[in-house]
């Protein structure tokens, strides 16, 4: 069974900066796109960034310039580098495996908590 594990958030002041980890049981080559998703309370779940295996990345605009995702091949590990957070970025954090084996199945991780607060 497919795992996505993610890791990486926590508590931080606005302006800081975190790092959040997926690593895939098996490959990252195995989804077409690799993504993270956040959900803050009371709102719906929302596309952050995505990475397709091939093509080039794609951000929200509100974290355009200070989000990064990036990907680790050999560690089947997908990063979210994020800069100069603020407090609207507070939610959970998922990452995303899209369309498995090309059979249109996505696997969730079980998400991470990141506050932004001072």
């Amino acid at each position: 069974q497919v795992q996505l594990v993610e890791s990486g958030g926590g508590l931080v002041q606005p302006g800081g900066s975190l790092r959040l980890s997926c690593v895939v049981s098996g490959s990252i080559f195995d989804f077409n796109v690799m993504g993270w998703y956040r959900q803050a309370p009371g709102n719906q779940r929302e596309l952050v960034a995505s990475l397709p295996t091939i093509g080039t990345p794609n951000y929200a605009d509100s974290v355009k310039g200070r989000f990064t995702i990036s990907r680790d091949s050999p560690r089947n590990t997908v990063f979210l580098r994020m800069n100069n957070l603020k407090p609207e970025d507070t939610a959970v954090y998922y990452c995303k495996g899209q369309n498995f084996h090309n059979t249109g199945v996505d696997y969730w991780g079980q998400g991470t908590q990141v506050t932004v607060s001072s």
